[in-house]
């Protein structure tokens, strides 16, 4: 089966809906590379389709945890509330499950089973991706692979990420760690964008949409 991976959402519901219609579930297993949560108007909403998509197609979806649901996780949890990330992404979350606390429940349950990474003979997909770090993999460290900022380790599978986001709306390749990078700003106004990948690890298609208006928040909080 091919894979259909997409970026960042940051709560862009109908930029999400958007992009969504050129999946094609019959031949491609969709893997969403985290960061649903945070900045945009449609946080629930959002969440409530990748949960309504991961049911309808368990076998062939691939939600993956980024930094933004870990906080969010964190936040609710034992341990939280959390002072830093209403700064950084997490008011709009906040505000928008104060009137749900239902759906907030069953919201947070199903973050909380979300995969770190996806991997397959030629294709490895992950929040923020796998560095040489001894750390690499530990979902808290700052260079773990939900948080890092460090050049990616070239694999033997191409790699797919998200979390740091390119300047103009475009994903961008780099050829020394053989890895896309996918995301493309859609909370701050640019696109949404997906990759088709073969099964051998080839990327067939770089497809992006832009923003949808009515998803930005007047002033967004900025990270």
């Amino acid at each position: 089966m091919n894979f259909f991976l997409i970026g960042d959402v940051h709560g862009c519901f109908r930029t999400f809906q958007k992009l969504l219609a050129h999946w094609q579930p019959a031949t491609e297993h969709l893997i969403q590379l985290g960061d649903l949560v945070d900045r945009g108007t449609g946080i629930p909403e959002t969440v409530a389709l990748a949960l309504e998509i991961g049911a309808k197609y368990p076998a062939t979806t691939t939600f993956l945890r980024g930094n933004h649901e870990a906080e969010m996780l964190h936040h609710f949890g034992p341990e939280g509330p959390s002072l830093h990330w209403p700064k950084w992404g997490g008011r709009s979350t906040i505000d928008q499950y104060k009137t749900r606390p239902r759906l907030l429940k069953k919201h947070l349950a199903w973050l909380a089973e979300r995969p770190l990474l996806f991997e397959a003979d030629h294709l490895l997909a992950s929040h923020a991706g796998i560095t040489a770090s001894p750390h690499a993999r530990d979902p808290d460290h700052p260079d773990g692979l939900l948080w890092t900022r460090l050049p990616l380790l070239r694999l033997p599978q191409l790699q797919v990420v998200g979390h740091t986001p390119t300047p103009d709306g475009q994903s961008k390749y780099h050829h020394l760690s053989h890895a896309w990078y996918l995301d493309t700003g859609a909370c701050y106004g640019r696109t949404l964008s997906a990759l088709r990948v073969s099964a051998a690890g080839e990327m067939t298609e770089i497809i992006a949409v832009p923003t949808v208006a009515s998803d930005l928040l007047p002033a967004y909080e900025k990270h």
